[in-house]
Order: structure tokens, then sequence, then C-alpha cells
């Protein structure tokens, strides 16, 4: 198999969108191209994949999208964490600040 300078790409793009997800959910300070906020990492995210399947779709074209598992996984799991996030870090934050309300347990 060899190197491919636009596979690197997509997959690097894939997986940063998924810190900046991450971050800008949990609002944590972190430098993205749109600055710090929470807001802007979530919008670099987006970004990051938008421009994962525009290099994609000129490569292979978006058919050829099932055909790829590692493609196909690294989207998968970001699309579970935008569509679960939210809600699982609501969860756990709650448990989290009642444990410490307690005394830590």
């Amino acid at each position: 198999m060899e190197f491919s300078f636009i596979d690197f790409l997509i997959g690097f793009a894939l997986m940063n969108a998924m810190p900046h997800f991450l971050f800008g959910l949990f609002k944590i300070r972190f430098l993205s191209a749109f600055g710090f906020s929470p807001q802007g990492n979530i919008g670099y995210g987006l970004l990051n994949v938008v421009a994962a399947l525009g290099l994609f779709q000129f490569r292979y074209g978006l058919q050829e999208f099932l055909g790829h598992g590692v493609v196909m996984g690294a989207g998968a799991v970001i699309l579970i964490y935008l569509v679960t996030g939210r809600f699982f870090y609501q969860l756990f934050q709650s448990k989290d600040e009642s444990q410490q309300q307690d005394g830590g347990a």
C-alpha cells in the first residue's frame, strides 16, 4: 500500500475535528482557527469534517464512502459523539457535581 497525501489529510482533518468538538462542548478554552470560544471550537470541528468530506469526494467520490472502513468508522464516531455528547456530558457532569458537594465518594 502506497502513501497518499490526500488520504493523510482526510484522516488528519477527521481526527482533528474530535478534540475541537469535545473542547467546545465542555467549554474548555482551546485555541482553534476561530479563537478560544466554545462556539469557535465547534465551528472549527465542523470545518474539519467538511474539509475531510470534500477531500474524500475529490479523491474517491462519496459513493465510495461505505467501502473505506477507517473513514467510515471515524465518521461514525464523530456522528455518535455529536448526537449523544451533550446528553452524556450533562449526565456525568451532574453526578460529578453531586459527589463534590457530598465530599467525594
